[in-house]
């Protein structure tokens, strides 16, 4: 399998994980000029931006590389797009969360809930 089918497995596994949660899914790879989002979903309240990674043969220290500084920034930068375009959510909180599917190590489905904020 190539990358890109692997992710989006492994995306599928995230929004499946996250709908048995309780959260709603509002979109999935949201995109702008400058950035993805790969899951946009809502639960109490609060809008929850997702980067799903996929990472079967991957370390703590690959996911560390894979969310770098830069990636996370396009993240938060694509999200003020998604909330300029959808006003429903501007009482909403905003969380960023990372999942990670088949680690070893973790479970299958690692939910890390506020893993980064805007202030980088």
């Amino acid at each position: 399998m190539n990358t890109k089918t692997v992710g989006n497995a492994g995306e599928d596994k995230a929004c499946d994980f996250l709908v048995q949660k309780g959260y709603t899914v509002l979109d999935r790879n949201y995109r702008t000029r400058t950035g993805e989002i790969d899951i946009i979903a809502y639960k109490d309240e609060t809008i929850v931006f997702v980067e799903v990674k996929t990472l079967p043969n991957g370390t703590p220290e690959l996911l560390q590389i894979e969310l770098n500084r830069q990636k996370l920034q396009r993240i938060v930068k694509t999200s003020k797009r998604f909330l300029l375009n959808h006003r429903q959510y501007s009482n909403s909180y905003v969380r960023f969360d990372v999942i990670v599917i088949d680690m070893p190590g973790y479970p299958d489905v690692y939910h890390i809930e506020n893993a980064f904020t805007e202030l980088l």
